[in-house]
């Protein structure tokens, strides 16, 4: 398995574990309830789901880069929801 391969599915174990829907996720890690995830969320996120301290800023700013389809540099629901799909 590879990197993005072992990230994304730490990242299914979380939701799978300790969440019982994906929007449940969503809301617990948008801390500031503005219906988008920032890098710092994201990052939250990543650390909740055991990824590597060193790797996180990268990984989440790779994660906005690949599903942020508005340009705003944030993740909203609709872009969280595509990156879960490609996870499940």
């Amino acid at each position: 398995m590879g990197a993005k391969e072992d990230i994304l599915n730490k990242i299914q174990i979380l939701i799978t574990n300790h969440f019982k829907t994906p929007e449940e996720a969503f809301a617990f890690f948008d801390k500031d309830g503005d219906g988008k995830m920032t890098k710092g969320e994201i990052v939250e996120l990543l650390k909740k789901a055991e990824i590597n301290g060193f790797i996180r800023g990268m990984v989440s700013a790779k994660l906005v880069e690949g599903y942020d389809k508005s340009g705003d540099e944030l993740i909203d629901w609709q872009e969280f929801k595509q990156a879960i799909a490609k996870i499940q």
